[in-house]
């Protein structure tokens, strides 16, 4: 097989604004690159498990899709130049994290997904959504260990 060839079956990172998960897009970046696959990059939204309940709704100002977007933008744009020469595939889909990557990484190459996120969307990648991809996956999954703080 041409080594300089590209693979169809893309990379797929989980991201959520934290910084394991921005070591896991990076990781990701670079494999892609090595693999010559397509980069995508994932986030996941959904909305709080008390929506509607005994709360009258959520406010109307609210756009989890919308703020979901922005970070996962901000997150490709500081890959800069270790983004892949193809660039990036900015994902962003309503759903349980582990689900919705889960299910994107179906037809990957290679799962990657960050220890522990504490991000702007916490509850996303959290490590039990990192153990449940490592234990579903139909595939191969790589866990990026974030350095701790202090």
């Amino acid at each position: 097989m041409d080594s300089t060839a590209t693979t169809t079956r893309p990379v797929v990172v989980g991201v959520d604004g934290s910084p394991g998960s921005a070591k896991a897009l990076a990781w990701g970046a670079r494999q892609a690159r090595l693999t010559h696959a397509p980069l995508h990059a994932v986030i996941a939204w959904a909305w709080p498990d008390m929506y509607g309940v005994g709360f009258g709704g959520m406010p109307y100002e609210m756009d989890l899709a919308g703020d979901a977007g922005v970070v996962l933008k901000q997150m490709v744009a500081d890959l800069g130049d270790d983004a892949p020469p193809d660039g990036v595939q900015a994902l962003v889909f309503q759903g349980h994290p582990a689900q919705v990557l889960l299910q994107q990484a179906e037809n990957a190459s290679l799962l990657v997904v960050g220890s522990r996120g504490h991000g702007a969307f916490s509850g996303m990648l959290l490590g039990s959504v990192s153990q449940h991809c490592v234990s579903n996956a139909g595939g191969p999954v790589v866990v990026v260990r974030a350095e701790e703080a202090g």
